[in-house]
């Protein structure tokens, strides 16, 4: 039986469900040198509550993924939701920072039943280009978040402080269980699922980093995300305490930035139906290797000049537009028989290299931007090792007809 595509109602849901992670890292941006004055602490620490977020979301998939391949999809996608909305609330009342980084572990756990369900939920009802198409469009709604969490989260800590991003938070993860609670059905059957045990779970994962194509794209943009959360992490200071913007500013610089997502993936789910995804993800890592490293050499060449440093921002995220959805399309094309988890290894090493690479952008202290620089130039050029050599193949993976009639090696 040919799966039933996916509605607009679902799409819009299935991208809100994701967008927990943007709207989660982006919107409390603007507050870490305030809440390193009120915690008495170092940027580092503050730093380590996104770190732990991250780390969350990473186990968070892991975990979450293979039981929805058991137990079908929707039924751990309300559980998380509810429990992310209560990690949420938590959030608010945290005492110390000890608390708040135990609670955004939590929070980015159970918050990782939107994001992995949501790409197997895909991959349960389209595959090849209708797919990479999809994952495109996804984005593209999803990119309103990064746009607009850091705008919104800018007035929300001016107005009322970083504890009420948390509110809004909770306020979020509310509309997102109505969400999966009336519109989002069960895209797994049951004779499709995959049988429960570690030995399964083990084998599913033997399965899916036994496939070489597979791990090489989820290298690559599992490396892409190490170079996106570095400048994530590190642009709060390098904007604020180097070049002299207001939170709000920040706020504002960070979202126009963010734009530039929103027009390369519009762009890429219009050329996704003509050309390979496999030629849009190498050109994506290509022009992300050539922007970050014109970014190092701004950053060393001595005076960091305000007005190319934040071009090379918005010309970093818009390389994001053309890697994310593609690499994602490609990486769990290869596993389609164990999308769940396979989405959840390709979430985990995702935001597991991205949390690794959060404390490295502070080890030089809150006022040099040269850490974010080579995490973000060694990254992108590591993405574009792993992309060249393990997924080096004739181009069968995905396309449209005529994309496959131009097929690269």
């Amino acid at each position: 039986m040919t799966p039933q595509a996916p509605s607009a109602m679902l799409i819009a849901v299935l991208a809100l469900l994701t967008a927990v992670t943007p709207f989660s890292i982006d919107m409390y941006l603007s507050a870490f040198p305030d809440m390193a004055a009120e915690f008495h602490t170092t940027a580092p620490m503050i730093q380590l509550t996104l770190t732990a977020f991250l780390v969350g979301l990473a186990v968070g998939q892991l975990v979450i993924g293979p039981l929805s391949d058991q137990f079908g999809r929707r039924r751990p996608l309300l559980i998380g939701t509810v429990t992310c909305l209560i990690a949420s609330l938590l959030c608010i009342l945290a005492p110390s920072i000890q608390a708040l980084i135990g609670l955004r572990f939590v929070q980015g756990f159970t918050g990782a039943a939107g994001v992995v369900i949501a790409r197997a939920i895909i991959a349960d009802r389209a595959k090849g280009s209708a797919a990479a198409r999809l994952f495109a469009v996804m984005m593209v709604i999803g990119v309103l978040a990064p746009i607009t969490a850091p705008i919104l989260g800018g007035v929300v800590v001016a107005g009322w402080g970083w504890r009420a991003v948390f509110a809004a938070l909770a306020g979020m993860n509310l509309l997102m269980l109505v969400g999966a609670v009336f519109v989002v059905d069960e895209s797994l059957p049951a004779e499709h699922r995959r049988p429960g045990g570690l030995r399964s779970l083990a084998g599913g994962m033997r399965d899916v980093l036994g496939n070489r194509r597979y791990v090489g794209y989820t290298l690559t943009l599992g490396l892409a995300a190490s170079a996106m959360f570095a400048y994530i992490s590190a642009s709060p200071f390098i904007l604020q305490n180097i070049l002299g913007f207001t939170p709000r500013g920040y706020s504002l610089t960070f979202g126009a930035c963010a734009l530039a997502i929103a027009a390369s993936g519009t762009l890429s789910a219009r050329l996704v139906k003509s050309v390979a995804p496999r030629k849009l993800l190498i050109g994506g890592v290509s022009t992300m290797v050539v922007v970050t490293a014109l970014q190092l050499l701004n950053v060393t060449v001595g005076h960091v000049i305000p007005w190319l440093t934040i071009a090379l921002m918005a010309g970093f995220m818009a390389t994001v537009g053309f890697t994310f959805a593609n690499a994602t399309t490609l990486a769990i094309e290869q596993v389609r028989e164990a999308a769940g988890t396979g989405s959840a290894v390709l979430g985990f090493l995702q935001y597991t290299f991205g949390a690794a690479t959060t404390p490295l952008v502070g080890l030089a202290g809150d006022a040099s931007a040269l850490p974010m620089s080579i995490v973000m130039f060694t990254a992108a050029a590591l993405a574009a090792t792993v992309l060249l050599t393990l997924t080096r193949h004739r181009d069968t993976d995905t396309s449209s007809a005529s994309a496959e009639l131009t097929s690269t090696r």
